[in-house]
């Protein structure tokens, strides 16, 4: 189902050079969206671009890592100024630090990374792109939590603290700027198939993957299509929420 029916609608995908933000942003190219291709790595999200490009859709592709200032005004301006404006944000940024590790031992040097990342880079985004949705009086913004920030995964302490707060700022968010046609929401999968998941020890995915009901991993397709439209014009009356995306994990 295409949510979309603008040909000039434009999403801002971070993460496009892999996992859940790269099957976003082919979706949405899919669907008729001009996307923006961020990513940390410059080449993965060039990658992610040229496979847009060959369907015959607008896009751009930048480098921007969330952890560096500097890196997000500038890509986010390149979109702006490419495309005359930036309907939506999509933030799939995101690290998981050491694992299987508890609490007392987890170096602080470790815990501010992932804080840098998940959390203050979420941040940093979100007031990169709000005064161009400002402007427009509309937008969607959507950055990926995790069913951690919800419940606390073991071992997994800065993880799971950093994706709570991000539901927190998201609830916050999403009130200071709900009267001006924005929407500001949260996703929390479970484990969804991606590199990031495939790259944990085997125990901290078991761990994981035993609490869903449907006893299996999400796919990125499932996770792409929820995405879609939740940064569409058709989510129009939700904003600071957190959906999940957790295969009866969760049910709150």
């Amino acid at each position: 189902m295409n949510y979309f029916d603008n040909p000039d609608y434009v999403v801002a995908v971070v993460g496009a050079g892999r996992g859940i933000g790269k099957a976003a942003a082919l979706h949405l190219a899919r669907h008729g969206v001009r996307v923006a291709c961020f990513d940390r790595e410059g080449k993965a999200a060039e990658a992610t671009a040229a496979e847009i490009s060959r369907s015959g859709r607008d896009t751009i592709a930048h480098g921007l890592e969330v952890a560096e200032e500097s890196t997000i005004p500038p890509a986010i301006e390149a979109a702006a100024r490419t495309f005359g404006r930036i309907d939506a944000l999509v933030n799939c940024a995101g690290v998981t630090g050491r694992t299987n590790i508890p609490g007392h031992e987890v170096e602080l040097e470790d815990f501010d990374q992932v804080y840098r990342v998940n959390l203050r880079g979420a941040f940093l985004l979100s007031k990169a792109v709000l005064p161009h949705m400002l402007a427009r009086k509309y937008g969607r913004i959507l950055h990926v939590a995790s069913i951690a920030g919800k419940e606390g995964n073991a071992g997994m302490t800065a993880y799971s603290a950093t994706k709570a707060g991000l539901i927190g700022m998201v609830k916050s968010l999403a009130k200071d700027y709900v009267e001006h046609g924005i929407t500001i929401n949260a996703l929390a999968p479970a484990v969804i198939r991606t590199p990031m998941v495939e790259a944990l020890p085997q125990a901290t995915i078991d761990y994981m993957t035993a609490k869903i009901p449907m006893r299996r991993c999400g796919e990125l397709e499932e996770a792409a299509q929820m995405i879609s439209w939740i940064v569409s014009p058709a989510c129009s009356f939700t904003s600071g929420f957190t959906f999940d995306l957790s295969g009866g994990r969760a049910t709150y």
